[in-house]
């Protein structure tokens, strides 16, 4: 059964609580501050019952329940210690056409009272169908403690500034927009406020200023758990995402399903899409005062052609911003518990990618700059599957046979592959599945994950 979660205006409407106890007391207290007119049925009643009747708040008749009581009234609640009655009222509910509730009793149930957080204007409520609602409280206590306390008065002042918006400027995108990003900005009271100057300016001119901004946005290695707080915020509030090949399905699901997905990879030749095509559609959809996340896997600043990126959006004169993300890098050294840099063994970090993997070149000739060839722990990105001809290139370099090598396939994922190996043997390691990066250097000897003197060792993720 699929509950629908509504929320309910209710003041001004007739509703029946049916009993006078402890629990009727609590669903009497919630439905007050609804403005419903309350009429409370039941021989006896609990001292708050006979208080707000004293002040009249509530009507209390003190008297058994009557089938004719339930007739006018919009909800009712039976919440007695007697099934029978409970059941009686439920009964005649439905026959009504009455809303009903039944305490405690979930076959006769029309609706369920959620455990509710409220924030002023906010409330987010939280129900398990009548299955646990101590799981219903345990978690509205976890949200109560994680919303932050001004979230009403920012809401307050997001409203009264909405309806001016509404008033103000035509329906269409460029409004969406607005509103949209209205949410993301504090609202403070000063005639002065960026976001009230934004909302209160004159359509023509709003018009003109508003247009749609690119985010170049981290993916991460694939684990959504690793993405930072701002991309998620940005993937789920986005019209428009670009992504690539390589951003996996469980970050793509993270997003709403009124959102434009777009597959811009390259990878493999899979897509026949250049990367002019990719600058043009981000420049396209921007101008239509879109919000585009061009979404990469990794950080976008790390071999992901951004700078390209940046230089056409600049040259269009479109907004950008870039939001890192967990290179695979770090993954990869976090799969094999591996520090890349060590005080003993590794004082620099050298990033490349296969076809850059060489450190001496016709066209890049080795650099005095650089560190000796053992002091740097060396990761090569897409380092391609046949690495014999890399191995013989750091062999004629004078690394030495036992210098230490890791394979990592897919960091981050519930499929994620470890190879541990050395430099003589890195050649003949087996083909990983792609995404994978190769880690080499003493600091990955020195991780917790040791080598055998003189074979590989495979580590599959657990």
């Amino acid at each position: 059964m699929s509950l629908l979660p509504v929320f309910l205006k209710l003041e001004g409407r007739h509703g029946l609580v049916v009993g006078a106890g402890a629990v009727a007391t609590e669903k009497v207290t919630s439905l007050l501050k609804t403005g419903l007119q309350l009429r409370v049925v039941a021989p006896d009643a609990a001292f708050d019952i006979r208080q707000l009747a004293i002040e009249g708040r509530i009507e209390w008749i003190q008297r058994p329940f009557e089938i004719e009581d339930l007739d006018g009234n919009f909800v009712v609640i039976a919440a007695t210690d007697s099934a029978e009655i409970n059941s009686r009222v439920y009964r005649g509910a439905v026959k009504r056409g009455i809303l009903a509730n039944s305490v405690d009793d979930s076959p006769n149930c029309d609706f369920y009272f959620g455990s509710v957080v409220s924030r002023g204007a906010l409330q987010i409520a939280i129900s398990t169908a009548g299955e646990s609602p101590a799981v219903a409280q345990q978690l509205r206590h976890e949200i109560d403690e994680q919303l932050p306390e001004d979230v009403g008065p920012w809401l307050e002042d997001l409203g009264k500034l909405r309806r001016k918006v509404l008033a103000t400027h035509r329906r269409g995108e460029a409004r969406r927009l607005l509103l949209h990003q209205l949410a993301q900005r504090r609202v403070c009271a000063s005639a002065s406020c960026p976001s009230r100057q934004m909302a209160l300016a004159p359509f023509d001119k709003q018009i003109a200023k508003s247009s749609g901004k690119v985010y170049l946005v981290g993916a991460g290695p694939g684990d959504p758990d690793l993405l930072t707080v701002k991309a998620l915020r940005l993937i789920q509030s986005a019209d428009v995402i670009l992504h690539d090949d390589l951003v996996p399905q469980a970050i793509l699901d993270l997003m709403q399903s009124k959102t434009e997905i777009i597959n811009v990879g390259k990878r493999c030749g899979a897509k026949n899409i250049t990367q002019d095509e990719i600058n043009a559609l981000m420049v396209e959809h921007a101008r239509l005062q879109r919000t585009v996340i061009r979404l990469k896997s990794g950080d976008p600043l790390i071999f992901s052609r951004a700078a390209e990126e940046m230089a056409a959006l600049t040259e269009a004169g479109v907004a950008f911003e870039i939001v890192p993300g967990i290179t695979a890098a770090f993954a990869a050294a976090a799969a094999i518990g591996c520090s890349l840099t060590s005080r003993n063994s590794a004082s620099h970090v050298i990033f490349s990618t296969r076809h850059r993997a060489q450190s001496q070149s016709a066209n890049h000739p080795q650099k005095t700059l650089l560190p000796k060839i053992e002091e740097a722990t060396r990761v090569v990105y897409m380092p391609g599957r046949d690495l014999r001809q890399l191995a013989q290139e750091w062999l004629d370099e004078g690394l030495p046979k036992d210098f230490p090598c890791a394979l990592v396939s897919r960091a981050a994922q519930p499929d994620q592959h470890v190879q541990l190996t050395t430099l003589a043997n890195l050649g003949k390691a087996e083909p990983l599945l792609a995404p994978s990066l190769l880690v080499a250097g003493w600091a990955v000897a020195a991780s917790s994950m040791r080598f055998d003197q003189a074979e590989e060792t495979v580590l599959a993720a657990g």
